[in-house]
């Protein structure tokens, strides 16, 4: 039988009190409430770097006397300031902290790293293991642990505790092979000791590499993964051939480009789509191959599968009154060996094409836009198709040249107006 409710009479003295009684109880929870949430929130507004974050700190400790926030506010003001008066109060604060909230593995974090700063390694690498054994799965208290480590003197602890850094997060895991990359004078393999050997920890070291400037290791590691997992990870691919073309290193660019489906008929000491028989690739997307650059509707290049040297396609381009000096309307990247010698062939028709600066095609070195070598002028007028043919030696530094389409200098405002085509681009090593 449910016990019946009981009825206060407000109007009866016992009522009034149990009513006051009530309302009082509600205030002093508010207060409280409303006190600790002031505390920490000037705790957590006020950065330990303000010249009055000491202040701020002691008042909302005032304000939240149980909250650590405030507390460790004080604390982080004291351990700025380097005396050891104040080195011995923050440590006194960072205890507290963690007296206040001793399941939060940041604030034994902290505490670790202040014990440290005081010049007492046993008592930092206890609190720092502390804030391990709270958060084991954790990444970041394992770097904390482990850059004390180092710090020690202790590498192999160091590196024990980093290693298990890369697994499962890519912002430490490339901090730890920079740290690796620097500790070890740039030797691939203690990088590669801290690589959890995994196929989600892979690609970021194929980035590291790409980015450090070391294609060989870059392109070693990707080549470690199966078919399957370069599907999943094709965008770091992609990334690197962009890396390494920006960096120069164009035999291994290419064929991360190749792999990525980037540029997947890349081939080096080849042209790419050289007889044009393939679309013009998007010209953000391909590293290798045809680029076109459109000058504000005054010259254009497009395939035209209506006029042909041989298969059924080939590049024309359109001038209107084109007054430019230079002209770049088409170029391509293509992978040479360095000190060889090569002869680039390809056809040339022309159609009403009139200028005193006629166009030509130069191959430059890519490390540095040098010409190395260029055509004879295209023909002036309406002409059938030309074979031209280009002689060039790779310097000794070059991997990689450029094919652009250029023009003979003739002043600043030339006019160039008129069509030409290229098709069967081919080139070959002497």
């Amino acid at each position: 039988m449910a016990k019946p409710l009981l009825i206060l009479n407000a109007k009866s003295s016992i009522g009034r009190i149990a009513v006051a009684a009530a309302i009082l109880t509600a205030l002093v929870f508010i207060w409280f409430g409303v006190r600790w949430q002031l505390g920490n929130m000037l705790a957590e507004l006020t950065s330990p770097n303000r010249d009055d974050a000491l202040s701020f700190g002691k008042m909302a400790a005032g304000l939240s006397p149980n909250d650590p926030l405030p507390r460790w506010l004080i604390a982080a003001k004291q351990k700025q300031l380097f005396d050891p008066e104040s080195t011995e109060a923050s440590l006194e604060n960072f205890a507290e902290v963690v007296r206040l909230a001793p399941h939060d593995f940041r604030w034994w974090v902290e505490l670790g790293r202040a014990f440290e700063q005081a010049d007492r390694p046993i008592d930092a690498e206890k609190a720092l293991m502390q804030a391990v054994e709270l958060a084991p799965s954790y990444t970041f208290p394992r770097w904390q642990l482990g850059n004390f480590y180092l710090r020690q003197n202790r590498t192999d602890e160091a590196f024990a505790e980093l290693k298990k850094t890369t697994e499962k997060s890519a912002v430490y895991r490339n901090q730890v092979f920079s740290l690796a990359w620097d500790y070890f004078d740039k030797d691939p393999r203690m990088v590669e000791e801290l690589a959890i050997d995994t196929p989600s920890t892979k690609p970021s070291l194929v980035l590291f590499y790409a980015a450090r400037s070391s294609p060989k290791d870059a392109l070693r590691i990707w080549n470690t993964l199966d078919d399957e997992q370069k599907a999943a990870n094709v965008q770091a691919a992609k990334e690197a051939a962009f890396i390494l073309l920006g960096k120069f290193f164009f035999i291994e660019a290419a064929e991360f480009a190749r792999q990525s489906g980037r540029d997947p008929d890349v081939r080096p000491g080849s042209v790419t789509n050289g007889d044009f028989e393939g679309p013009l690739a998007a010209s953000e997307e391909s590293l290798f191959g045809w680029k076109v650059n459109r000058a504000e509707g005054r010259a254009d290049s497009s395939i035209d599968s209506t006029v042909r040297h041989g298969g059924a396609r080939s590049l024309k381009t359109t001038f209107r009154n084109f007054e430019k000096p230079t002209i770049c309307t088409l170029l391509q990247h293509v992978v040479v060996e360095p000190l060889a010698s090569y002869r680039l062939s390809f056809w040339v028709r022309t159609e009403n094409l009139k200028s005193g600066g006629p166009p030509l095609l130069e191959i430059a070195n890519c490390t540095n836009d040098k010409v190395l070598a260029a055509s004879k002028p295209y023909s002036a007028g309406s002409n059938d198709w030309e074979e031209m043919t280009v002689d060039f030696t790779v310097p000794e530094t070059c991997s990689g040249v450029v094919l652009k389409t250029a023009r003979v200098y003739c002043g600043e405002d030339c006019p160039l107006v008129g069509t030409f085509w290229y098709d069967d681009f081919n080139l070959v090593r002497q």
